[in-house]
């Protein structure tokens, strides 16, 4: 061990350590609106029952492309001395497509797929999402 090592963790008692990473910093404002609107929620959670379930959300995800040919839908007429058709195992696709789901107290509401080479951007100053190019 070098003497600086040395120093750190025998003298001084202290030890290197991974950083946490987190998905982005927020400042102290972001971090008080969050605040305010958990609060809210919290409220209207208390005075309404219903409001939880009254609440609808959405996300999106890089997805990879597959085959959506079902196994029915890929089922072929055979005589009965002719061999059972194959089918190669589903492979997925190369290329990525940005999935958006939106979903209530009871699953998924809503789902499609943004258009090749557009992603999604939220506009934050009016609470909503725009299909954009890259």
């Amino acid at each position: 061990m070098d003497s600086c090592d040395a120093i750190l963790t025998d003298d001084l008692h202290m030890k290197r350590v991974c950083v946490k990473f987190v998905p982005h910093l927020l400042t102290d404002d972001q971090c008080e609106q969050r605040q305010t609107i958990a609060h809210d929620l919290f409220e209207c959670s208390c005075e309404d029952v219903q409001f939880l379930k009254n609440m609808m959300t959405g996300d999106e995800s890089w997805v990879y492309g597959y085959n959506s040919e079902t196994k029915q839908q890929s089922s072929q007429w055979k005589g009965p001395t002719s061999p059972r058709p194959k089918k190669g195992r589903q492979v997925r696709s190369k290329t990525m497509v940005m999935l958006l789901a939106f979903f209530d107290s009871e699953g998924i509401v809503h789902y499609e797929y943004a258009p090749d080479g557009q992603t999604i951007r939220r506009n934050s100053t009016w609470r909503s999402c725009d299909i954009c190019m890259n």
